[in-house]
């Protein structure tokens, strides 16, 4: 008697099962990456990731909130004197306008910041970081129609870093407080941007290509209780030593 030949289509390498093999290894490259990634001891849970965002009563607050509103202060803490040192030195009106453009805004905006980090309960630095400390030295130590370049291109160069970060924000933000300070800081870094440019003293290919290289990110200082934040806004007393009254 002659053997059965055997039967098609039966067995693990059966049409059927060829397709359950591979839906079963596909299952299984998928499912290795997630194992192996949670056994990784740098691996952040979820548990870790929404620590980083906390409940107020205005709504969810991130720890992107948070940064905004130290960067928010920190700006107001050397633009403010900045803006006061334009007054004084700048060669022209335009540029001693840029300055109290500067004043008026970062006065008004530093209120409205340290009214925010109350309520929110968000820590504030009291003096401005490494960098800023920096541009205030050199713009402090210039004078004449080096001044007003100086002044131009560092104040336009760090409204335009800002400028992208508010966006940011505005757009992303899930805090009603938040999103009120960033429509405030909006319109005053554009403000500032439009001042500043009509100066006539802004370098824009320059400008353009310290915008495109990427900041070496500065630690922000020590902050301090919101309630121990010193308000930035000049005091009633100081008085303006008459400006120059030379022109570019």
């Amino acid at each position: 008697m002659r053997p059965r030949p055997p039967l098609e289509g039966r067995g693990i390498f059966s049409g059927t099962g060829l397709i359950i093999t591979g839906l079963a290894a596909t299952v299984a490259a998928l499912l290795f990456p997630l194992w192996s990634y949670a056994d990784r001891p740098d691996a952040v849970s979820a548990d870790v990731l929404s620590a980083r965002t906390v409940t107020t009563p205005f709504g969810p607050l991130s720890e992107q909130d948070r940064d905004f509103i130290t960067k928010v202060r920190l700006a107001g803490l050397w633009e403010l004197p900045a803006g006061e040192l334009a007054e004084r030195e700048g060669t022209s009106p335009a540029v001693r306008t840029a300055g109290a453009h500067l004043v008026d805004g970062h006065s008004s905006l530093d209120a409205h910041v340290r009214t925010v980090a109350t309520q929110l309960g968000v820590p504030l630095p009291n003096e401005p970081n490494e960098q800023q400390r920096q541009w205030l030295a050199t713009l402090g130590a210039a004078r004449g129609q080096d001044f007003d370049r100086r002044f131009a291109g560092i104040l336009r160069l760090a409204h335009g870093r800002v400028f992208s970060l508010v966006a940011q924000v505005r757009a992303g933000t899930q805090n009603s407080l938040v999103r009120d300070l960033a429509d405030d800081a909006n319109a005053t870094v554009l403000d500032h941007i439009k001042i500043l440019e009509a100066t006539g003293y802004v370098d824009f290919a320059a400008l353009s290509r310290d915008l495109a290289a990427s900041a070496t990110p500065v630690p922000p200082p020590p902050a301090v209780a919101p309630g121990a934040a010193v308000p930035v806004t000049p005091p009633p007393s100081a008085t303006s030593a008459p400006p120059p009254t030379s022109s570019p």
